[in-house]
């Protein structure tokens, strides 16, 4: 076999080799990219996004579009081809697949954990809307969660309304770590409580609760990469009863980082004229019941993704404004807001066409 003939041959079996072994050979990444963008003032799926009953609601036009990102599954193993090719695609990013599910965890826990973060963004939504309306909210703290074979496994339940801990009364989530952790592991707490059957009874003939009892439950050391403290293993949150019905409506969304676009799509609702006069606006950003806008991840593919549906401005958290500047898509106006009273100012600018002052990002913030 004359010399030439056999090094083609020998360099064609080696780019096969590298090849298949780039197909076969797994790699500790993960995918993100543009997901889907919907309108909260339009429908999806044949219905409305937000559906209001018990109070006048208002047309409205324009986009107020929320704004996601598609990840890979937590049991998808991707291949080192995959991996350089997400690495040269623009809308793509490739990350540590610990990332995305740090500590292993699997592709249920990871949905659970979204789904409850939506469910909360939306509560908080709906608060941060009604109190820059002046409408009155009743909050109070609950058992969010309590986990399995915990302490508090069969002595809470999730829904139990918390009054106090100890005899100190409970008045956000953050006290009941703090008055837990005060004891050492191994003594006992005491919780008095509103059993969850008798708020839901109470709330139901529109009346408020007077039956409480004392739960005691002894504490045991957290076994978490943090400093050793006591624990009964629950995790507090925030319930409310709202003047009227607020029920949001989207499906196989997950993550908290709806919150800006669904408070704002429910103050357009609620309040005669149009927020946007018109215009699309997307937007993204955390919210929590005083109305402060938080961070998310995946900034740069939430804007390409607005952008590839035509919206003319973003409505973009500050923390996320440098990173979001770094690669702004064409066309996109990025306006940088921390609380909802700031996207309502931008809003406002942006409806009359006077922009010139909007507090735009920049690589800085």
């Amino acid at each position: 076999m004359p010399r030439r003939t056999a090094t083609m041959l020998a360099s064609t079996l080696m780019l096969i080799a590298l090849l298949c072994a780039g197909v076969l050979i797994p790699v500790p990444y993960a995918v993100m990219s543009p997901g889907p963008t919907v309108n909260t003032l339009g429908e999806h799926d044949g219905e409305p996004v937000l559906q209001i009953a018990g109070h006048k609601t208002y047309g409205t036009s324009g986009h107020l579009n929320m704004t996601t990102v598609r990840v890979t599954s937590a049991d998808y193993r991707m291949n080192l081809v995959e991996a350089v090719y997400g690495w040269l695609a623009h809308d793509n990013k490739v990350v540590p697949h610990d990332t995305l599910y740090p500590d292993g965890k699997t592709e249920e826990q990871s949905t659970q954990e979204n789904a409850e973060e939506f469910s909360q963004s939306q509560e908080s939504a709906k608060v941060a809307a009604l109190k820059e309306l002046g409408v009155p909210v009743k909050s109070w703290v609950i058992v969010s969660t309590v986990l399995k074979d915990s302490p508090a496994e069969g002595r809470l339940h999730a829904g139990d309304v918390i009054k106090a801990v100890d005899g100190a009364a409970v008045k956000q989530p953050a006290d009941v770590a703090k008055l837990v952790t005060k004891h050492k592991p191994g003594e006992s707490v005491t919780f008095t409580i509103v059993p969850a059957k008798e708020q839901a009874a109470a709330e139901k003939a529109n009346r408020t609760p007077t039956k409480t009892q004392d739960v005691t439950i002894t504490t045991k050391a957290s076994t978490d990469s943090g400093a050793k403290r006591a624990i009964v293993g629950i995790s507090a949150g925030t319930d409310h009863t709202f003047p009227f019905s607020i029920d949001i409506k989207l499906a196989d969304v997950g993550g908290p980082s709806a919150g800006l676009m669904f408070a704002l799509g429910i103050y357009d609702k609620l309040t005669p004229g149009s927020l946007t006069g018109g215009k699309f606006v997307a937007g993204t950003g955390t919210i929590d019941d005083a109305g402060t806008v938080g961070p998310i991840g995946g900034i740069e593919l939430k804007t390409v993704g607005a952008r590839s549906k035509g919206a003319q401005y973003f409505l973009t958290p500050a923390e996320n404004c440098a990173s979001a500047a770094k690669e702004t898509p064409g066309g996109l106006t990025l306006v940088k807001v921390k609380t909802i009273n700031d996207a309502l100012a931008a809003l406002k600018d942006i409806r009359s066409g006077d922009t010139a002052d909007l507090p735009k990002c920049t690589a800085k913030g």
